[in-house]
Parts: C-alpha cells; sequence; structure tokens
C-alpha cells in the first residue's frame, strides 16, 4: 500500500498525457513515411515489401527502437526500411529514387495536413477554449514537427537515408553498387553521429524554416509551435 501510495502522490497525469500524444504522433509518422515506402515500391513493380507484410496501418511492424527513441527525445528519426527489390523495377536507380522520395513527400504533406486540420480548429473554437481542444491542437503541432523532422532527416544523402538513394540515382551504374556495399557501415556511422547530437543543429534550424513556411500557407499561428517546440 505504501508503494501505491507513493506512486499516486506523485503521478503527474498531464505528463502522461503529453507522453502518450508524443508516442501516438511518432507512431503515426513513421507508419505514413514507411507504408508510402512500401506502395510506391508495389507501384513501380515490386512486391517485396507486400511479402513481407509492411504494408500495413499496424506501426509496430516499422519500428526500430534507435530511431523511434530519437524522434521522442529530438523530434528526428528513422524507422524500419521497407525492403526493396531493385530487380523488379523496369528502371531500378530512377525507381529506387521515386520509392525513397515517397516518404519523406509523404511526410511534408502530412505536417501541411496537421497544420490545415489545426488552423480548422483554431478558428472556429470557442473564445475561451477547452483543454480537450488544446490537446487536439498540441496533437497536430506534433504531427507537423515530428513529420518536417522525419522528412528532412531521411533526405540527408548518406546511405542508408531516403536522400542518398535520390543523389545516387545520378552516379554511374559501377559506383552506385559500390556505394551500396557500404551501406551498413554508413548506417552505423549514421545512427551514432544521430545519437549524440551531430545533426540537431542544422536540423532544428531547417525545420523551424519548413514549419514557418507551413503555418503561414495554412494560416496556423507559427507562435504556437514555437512556444511548445522552441523554434
Amino acid at each position: 500500500m505504501d508503494l501505491l501510495r507513493e506512486f499516486l502522490n506523485n503521478f503527474d497525469l498531464y505528463a502522461l498525457i503529453f507522453l502518450l500524444i508524443r508516442v501516438a504522433a511518432v507512431l503515426l509518422c513513421i507508419m505514413v513515411h514507411e507504408l508510402c515506402h512500401g506502395a510506391s515500391a508495389y507501384l513501380l513493380g515490386d512486391p517485396t515489401a507486400t511479402r513481407a507484410g509492411r504494408l500495413s496501418l499496424n506501426p509496430l511492424r516499422h519500428i526500430d527502437l534507435v530511431g523511434f527513441a530519437m524522434m521522442l527525445i529530438a523530434h528526428v528519426g528513422w524507422a524500419k526500411p521497407v525492403p526493396v527489390d531493385m530487380r523488379y523495377f523496369k528502371r531500378p536507380k530512377r525507381d529506387m529514387a521515386l520509392t525513397a522520395l515517397a516518404g519523406p513527400v509523404s511526410n511534408f504533406l502530412m505536417a501541411l495536413a496537421a497544420l490545415g486540420l489545426g488552423s480548422l480548429l483554431y478558428a472556429f473554437a470557442p473564445e475561451n477554449g477547452s483543454i480537450v481542444l488544446a490537446y487536439a491542437l498540441l496533437f497536430l503541432c506534433y504531427i507537423a514537427v515530428l513529420s518536417v523532422g522525419l522528412g528532412l532527416f531521411n533526405l540527408i544523402p548518406i546511405p542508408p537515408l531516403d536522400g542518398s538513394r535520390v543523389l545516387f540515382s545520378l552516379l554511374p551504374d559501377r559506383l552506385y553498387l559500390r556505394l551500396m556495399r557500404w551501406e551498413r557501415y554508413l548506417m552505423l556511422a549514421v545512427i551514432v553521429l544521430a545519437w549524440f547530437g551531430f545533426f540537431a543543429g542544422p536540423l532544428n534550424v531547417c525545420m523551424g524554416w519548413v514549419l514557418e513556411r507551413l503555418c503561414a500557407v495554412t494560416r496556423f499561428p507559427f507562435a504556437f509551435i514555437r512556444y511548445y517546440f522552441g523554434f
């Protein structure tokens, strides 16, 4: 009983709600990102993701634990890569680039949609507001911030991030394949650099710039995001 009483005395309901909002937003952003990778590959002729069960609305199928933790802590991270077999593509390098771009593009569109919906809620909300509305707006802001962070981080042209697929598609075939052989080692380097915050400064600047422009398009108050996220 003493342990239960101590737990209840130290229990912070608002902190728990904020944590649940962040976790839900991370799971949604990851699921959309990877689902769009898989759907793009499938439309271009590669059934590998489908056979692996990755064309799924279950976010748990797409989680990489380190990338998930990074998104919760630093607002940037990654998911478990969708398996892609270039041999199914008619134009392998081009189709791989399109498959890679599908993830970040989906995140930017998701951020735009979240801020657009948030703008409507903000405009038609009663003057005194409500706690439910505040949580809904915060959830949409988390979706926008995490989506932009996930999209920008994955555009960095270092394997295995999506930006490398786009950049390497412009290279000669021999050099492209040679760089792909080093992917697993470069992936470890990316994880270490991200974990120690190497990308944090430049990404925060880019995230703030993108979010401010998305807010301008959707007429969502950027001050709300700046207040909660420090951009």
